[in-house]
């Protein structure tokens, strides 16, 4: 259903690290970010608990026309707030359809060990894309902005992924790529097949390192750039790669338990990268 006209937008959750992040912009474009962070809230919303395959994906369709509208002139209610950021920052209707495509992957079936053009794919178009969207709100010249939506987008994917595999199968989702899962046997994995095999952590292991070249490439393209355009992604990167220090810590073995950076690790990203 359509959000009434006068809902009040989605926030990230206080304490989180893109709240964290994004509070720190300037009001122009600590307001564009939230409205961005709506509109992915939203339709990531519909993937996972919009009802029944053909009713999310009916509404994806909805979402997708209701973006061509905005961008013809058009907005409905619930892209109005994103008027602003468009005209202002040059959003790319191309990076909206991007995400909504990302969801309707989710939609459309149970994504289970895609291989591993189709995870990129999926990275590219759930986390990259918003990326796109993002690096034009913090200002960052283009061509440096699209590498380092590419790889911040996929290293932020990549970690939630690894965080999230338990509560994953949970959904009936798994998310490692293929062609490692053969490599260990597994030619037509469950979630719960996978989950439980002796050398599931060999698997996690090698998509922890492919993570880990996300986050360097990253950190590379940002200290080339200037540091009040990155001070919200560097600290984004940087909570980030706390989980994937922590998982590769913590190991693969069952029971994994949820890792979470402590709130004094997170103030040292704060004071390592808010301050400009």
């Amino acid at each position: 259903m359509e959000a009434p006209a006068d809902a009040a937008p989605a926030l990230p959750a206080a304490g989180s690290s893109f709240y964290t992040a994004m509070r720190l912009l300037p009001a122009a474009q600590r307001d564009a970010m939230y409205a961005v962070y709506a509109f992915c809230r939203a339709v990531d919303d519909v993937a996972d608990d919009g009802g029944a395959r053909e009713v999310r994906a009916a509404e994806l369709d909805r979402w997708r026309a209701d973006i061509d509208a905005l961008y013809a002139g058009r907005p409905v209610p619930r892209t109005q707030p994103l008027v602003g950021p468009v005209r202002q920052f040059g959003l790319r209707r191309e990076d909206f359809q991007a995400v909504i495509d990302g969801m309707a992957m989710d939609a459309e079936a149970d994504i289970v060990a895609p291989d591993s053009a189709t995870l990129d794919l999926y990275c590219d178009r759930v986390a990259s894309a918003v990326g796109r969207l993002s690096v034009r709100i913090f200002g960052l010249s283009e061509e440096p902005g699209i590498k380092l939506a590419h790889h911040l987008g996929r290293a932020l994917q990549l970690t939630n992924i690894l965080r999230d595999i338990d509560e994953d199968a949970e959904r009936g989702r798994l998310y490692l790529p293929a062609e490692p899962l053969a490599g260990i046997g597994l030619s037509h994995p469950t979630p719960e097949t996978a989950l439980a095999h002796p050398r599931l952590g060999e698997v996690c292991a090698r998509l922890a390192e492919e993570a880990q070249a996300h986050y360097d490439a990253a950190w590379a393209i940002m200290d080339r750039e200037p540091r009040r355009a990155t001070k919200a992604p560097r600290i984004m990167g940087a909570a980030y790669h706390l989980i994937l220090v922590g998982l590769r810590r913590r190991g693969w073995a069952a029971p994994r338990a949820r890792v979470k950076p402590g709130k004094l690790a997170l103030i040292g990203v704060l004071l390592r990268h808010a301050i400009v």
